[in-house]
């Protein structure tokens, strides 16, 4: 017998069998012949690549800017929730989708935040973690926070510190005391010179000494300040600048015996802090040895600077020849004006005659602080003086003096308001209606009711403003025909004053104006619209007025080249004062980078005035108005982040949260309250020397920008 093979015949079968087999081959027959006919068979399942690291960064842009925690329009799907981002198995993934979830600010991310501080195995992710929960403000996360200030890293340390000033926890002010007082025992800031601003990675128990003080201050703690800060005799334990800032900061008596201490010792900033703080305590006592530091040219411009706002605030009449001496001779020229602004508010009627003389400076600059000094000193010669002058040829001069107008009596400068009040110029007309809703005037409603139908946004935002200060319910339906009529503004700033003022007065007829509002294309009008709803229920709820998903804007939408930057973009900033430049944040501010770099590009820049300049504080530019009320016609969300705001930080302006857009300022001092409220985008890396310098009005002559690979923004003619 020979072995079965495929080739041997088959055994005999039953019938049964035979049909079951018959059948079996029809219908795979039939099968495969359908199947041929449709396709060819379906390719093997594939599993989705999983998402990079570029789909997470994406992601967690796109979800922070539009202030949500998920969007299901987000792909990979599993990228589109920051919660889930959170537990990443990158912890630079973690890291910054906590930061993300502390910009977007609601509450339900508190609990994994608060997860990532107890809990994750990095330090740096507990440390953002701590960060965010601040900028979400909300006090559930007291009691992580308050845990963390014994994390085994400095570094955690100091960030919950920060958090729970941020969140307002009085209650955890002896924590942080304690925390700070065992790293100053076990010697953190021992070798930290006075004016040192660096917060170095390297010491994070400074930076930890550093941020647990600003959270004092914050919660005006000034019992525990004085307990980690002094000693025994009372007498400062460190000369180091913080100290002297927290001290001033708080302004209360108890702080006056280490501010004066701090008069005679450390650097240049930490003096600077304490004369500002003995000016704001009024402490009469030290008027001397603060005429000592006006008068002495060899003292920074910081000391010298608030050494004279100090004895402004005093008031003493004594002090106007210590004054008067650096009215024509001081440099560099914004001392002047500091001086004849101090002058003006020591001097009595009969010293005020100098004043007179610099109404007709060549500088427009002084002409306008002489004109506000006078009137404080004498007004009755300010107003008959003022009557034989010719109209100043300068907008901001006349646009100071309508402010200048505002401080005085209605019956003496209600006529002249009136005519600044037609004013060719729109920034001098929109200061003249502030002063005659100030002034209550007789003729202020009149004017200001005109000037909600201007066409520039800035007179109707001035006109409401005034309606809103004189709360007469006449102006409600002026006030929303402006609304409707101002829909069509580039700009945001007069439909977000208009839903104040009909808030203000007749808050039932503002109500259906205000929640539409909370759909505006606008995100700006949106957080207003959200917190004037607040105000006409105060016993609601909070939060139940949500904006809806803030906006994209594909024309600043330029984030993805900026997700990892093999370089650090530069600014070239030349003024006609010379060139400083400034070193981008690209990985902190990404949206507020990108956009600066868009409006480089075009020029937007170029030739636009410093047109806020104040001494030992900040240098401002980017308004192509120039009277701080201008901007490129679009909004940025904030993008707040842990850099400190130390001497040459650059941070965008705002009128209210995620409001910024083209107006900058670089730091020219020490600014703590600025942390984490204002977004910081960059740092003066050279030329810090030339925005010292810099004086009202001069000029942004152009900004480029290296970007690593290739120059934007055009060369400087």
């Amino acid at each position: 017998m020979r072995p079965a093979s495929h080739d041997a015949a088959p055994t005999a079968r039953s019938p049964r069998d035979c049909r079951r087999r018959c059948s079996t081959g029809v219908t795979a027959i039939l099968a495969a012949m359908v199947a041929g006919a449709c396709a060819t068979a379906p390719p093997p399942v594939v599993a989705p690549a999983p998402p990079t690291f570029t789909d997470k960064m994406s992601a967690i842009l796109h979800l922070e800017d539009r202030r949500v925690l998920s969007d299901a329009s987000v792909t990979p799907a599993t990228v589109s929730a920051l919660p889930a981002l959170l537990t990443d198995s990158e912890g630079r993934v973690r890291r910054r989708a906590a930061l993300a979830a502390g910009r977007v600010g609601l509450p339900e991310a508190v609990a994994p935040l608060t997860d990532l501080v107890a809990k994750d195995t990095e330090p740096e992710v507990r440390t953002m973690a701590a960060f965010a929960l601040g900028l979400i403000g909300d006090a559930s996360a007291a009691p992580a926070l308050l845990s963390a200030l014994g994390d085994a890293d400095a570094r955690v340390q100091g960030r919950a510190a920060e958090a729970l000033g941020l969140i307002g926890h009085a209650a955890g002010a002896g924590s942080i005391a304690g925390m700070v007082a065992a790293h100053m025992k076990a010697g953190a800031i021992g070798a930290v010179a006075s004016d040192d601003e660096s917060v170095p990675a390297a010491t994070p128990a400074v930076d930890a000494v550093r941020l647990g003080v600003l959270a004092l201050v914050r919660l005006q703690a000034i019992t525990e300040l004085r307990a980690v800060a002094l000693g025994p005799d009372g007498q400062p334990l460190s000369d180091w600048w913080p100290f002297a800032f927290a001290f001033q900061r708080l302004g209360k008596p108890e702080g006056q015996a280490p501010l004066r201490a701090y008069l005679t010792r450390g650097g240049a900033t930490t003096r600077a802090f304490a004369v500002r703080g003995l000016g704001g305590l009024k402490d009469a006592d030290s008027r001397p040895a603060i005429e000592a530091l006006v008068a002495d040219d060899r003292q920074p411009l910081g000391v010298r600077v608030q050494a004279i706002r100090a004895l402004a605030a005093i008031g003493d009449a004594r002090s106007a020849p210590v004054l008067l001496k650096l009215v024509p001779r001081a440099t560099p020229n914004v001392l002047r004006l500091e001086a004849v602004a101090a002058f003006g508010a020591v001097a009595t009627p009969a010293a005020a005659e100098p004043l007179v003389d610099l109404l007709e400076d060549d500088w427009p600059s002084l002409r306008a602080a002489a004109q506000a000094a006078l009137a404080k000193a004498d007004p009755e010669t300010f107003m008959t003086v003022l009557s034989g002058l010719d109209v100043d040829r300068e907008w901001r001069v006349r646009a100071a003096l309508a402010s200048t107008l505002g401080t005085l009596g209605r019956e003496v400068a209600a006529l002249r308001l009136d005519q600044l009040a037609r004013d060719a110029d729109v920034k001098v007309r929109a200061a003249a209606l502030t002063s005659l809703a100030t002034l209550k005037a007789p003729s202020a409603a009149a004017h200001l009711t005109a000037g909600l139908t201007h066409a520039d946004p800035v007179v109707r935002l001035a006109a409401a403003r005034g309606l809103g200060e004189l709360k007469s319910a006449e102006a409600a339906p002026a006030l929303a025909k402006a609304y409707e009529a101002s829909a069509a503004d580039t700009t945001y700033v007069a439909r977000a004053a208009i839903l104040a003022a009909l808030v203000a007065v007749d808050p039932a007829a503002a109500t259906p104006l205000v929640r539409a509002a909370l759909a505006d294309r606008e995100w700006a009008v949106r957080v207003r619209a959200a917190a004037l709803l607040k105000t006409i229920d105060p016993a609601s709820p909070a939060g139940p007025e949500r904006p809806a998903p803030a906006p994209v804007e594909p024309a600043v939408d330029r984030t993805a080249p900026l997700l990892a930057p093999a370089y650090s973009p530069e600014a070239y900033v030349q003024t006609s004062r010379g060139e400083f430049r400034i070193e981008l944040a690209v990985l902190d501010a990404p949206r507020t980078v990108a956009s600066f770099l868009a409006l480089v590009e075009r020029g937007f820049f170029d030739g636009i005035a410093w047109h806020r300049i104040v001494p030992d504080f900040v240098a401002q530019g980017g308004d192509p108005r120039g009277d701080g009320e201008g901007g490129p016609g679009y909004t940025l969300r904030d993008e707040l982040n842990p850099r400190p705001y130390v001497r040459g930080a650059v941070g965008m302006a705002l009128d209210w949260k995620d409001t910024s857009g083209s107006q900058f300022f670089v730091a020219l001092s020490p600014q703590p309250h600025l942390d984490a409220r204002y977004t910081a985008f960059g740092r003066v890396v050279a030329g810090m020397d030339v925005v010292d310098a810099l004086e009202p009005f001069d000029r942004i002559v152009s900004v480029r920008v290296w970007d690593g690979v290739r120059w934007i923004g055009a060369a400087p003619k």
